[in-house]
């Protein structure tokens, strides 16, 4: 009987003695001198920063569902992940249509102060026409004195390959689709300056021994075969390897030794924003990564010089677009903007 009458009175008693610690643990008490001291300040911003920056990301061919959602033969698309991606870091998005008109893609690229190449399949055509045109739009914005970021992740990292190594057929076949892995930095690498440089160490240190990044691709560069062309070795630096699952070696990220321009081979937008394929780490430090690398690249994009005129950037924004959900036609995407002349605007 007495058991009984204990029990509720040592779960009142566990329950207070819980509350307590936790109040006490979450209670920071400032020294009364040192709160004397604080004066509130809001100051000025930067004004060598844009504090509203427009970051372009160009379409890939088709619906991103195999023709599922849309088969128009112009159709294309951009996952709603690397929009959200990029929201994330306090940027909006104006989508690069990679089949509209030239003009129209040279007037877009003058509203922007950044560019994201995404993650697909098309290798050749007019697609890679449009890749290696905007690259070199890239390097020349930079070359005139505007700092202009460029992030080129998995299939755009494999493109980026291939034209500065200006070799076609240089990619290799590796098995990483729907794969979770590590990173491994290159001994004694300096990180300062690139998308890992603001990272905590013990993040840094979890990413070599968590599989804390997405992978999901059939191509890309051996180190072997990387180092061994000298165009990309004079313009990348190899920041990180990785093994696919027959624990064969490839570059998983490079950076550019003279221009903001950062390749990766895995999915840094897919760990917060997609939830299609089943391997993507949805940990606190897998969002952690996401969140670093978008803070990155859109503060690199801070440092545009371009301003332009508000009401074009308004007309142009991915706003002006519904995303279309697709998790069950998709390939592994929740929800994708597509792109067809048959596609009005909101």
């Amino acid at each position: 009987m007495w058991n009984y009458i204990w029990i509720p009175f040592l779960i009142t008693l566990l329950r207070e003695v819980s509350s307590a610690k936790a109040a006490s643990e979450s209670t920071i008490f400032l020294p009364s001198d040192a709160v004397a001291g604080l004066t509130s300040s809001c100051p000025a911003p930067d004004p060598r920063l844009n504090y509203r920056p427009i970051i372009g990301i160009l379409s890939h061919p088709g619906d991103g569902a195999s023709g599922r959602l849309n088969n128009a033969t112009n159709a294309s698309y951009i996952a709603a992940s690397y929009v959200k991606f990029v929201e994330s870091a306090g940027a909006r998005v104006i989508p690069l249509i990679y089949n509209e008109p030239p003009e129209v893609l040279h007037k877009k690229l003058n509203l922007i102060n950044g560019v994201i190449f995404t993650g697909g399949w098309a290798k050749s055509g007019l697609y890679l026409d449009v890749v290696d045109g905007i690259f070199k739009q890239v390097l020349k914005k930079n070359d005139a004195g505007d700092h202009f970021p460029l992030l080129a992740i998995c299939l755009g990292f494999e493109l980026l390959t291939m034209i500065v190594s200006k070799n076609n057929d240089i990619l290799e076949g590796f098995s990483a689709s729907d794969q979770a892995s590590t990173l491994q930095f290159i001994k004694n690498i300096n990180i300062e300056g690139t998308l890992f440089q603001r990272f905590p160490p013990e993040l840094l240190a979890k990413m070599s021994t968590e599989c804390l990044v997405m992978q999901n691709h059939k191509f890309g560069i051996s180190p072997e075969t990387f180092q061994g062309n000298k165009e990309l070795c004079s313009f990348f630096k190899i920041l990180t390897t990785s093994v696919d699952e027959n624990n064969q070696e490839y570059v998983s990220t490079v950076q550019s030794e003279s221009y903001p321009v950062t390749a990766v081979q895995w999915h840094p937008e897919k760990n917060a924003f997609e939830w299609g394929l089943s391997m993507i780490p949805h940990t606190d430090d897998a969002i952690q990564v996401t969140q670093h690398v978008a803070n990155f690249f859109v503060g690199e994009a801070r440092k545009s010089f371009n301003r332009p005129p508000t009401n074009e950037v308004l007309d142009n924004l991915i706003y002006n677009y519904r995303p279309t959900y697709c998790g069950y036609a998709g390939k592994g995407y929740d929800e994708v903007y597509i792109f067809t002349d048959k596609i009005a605007r909101m």
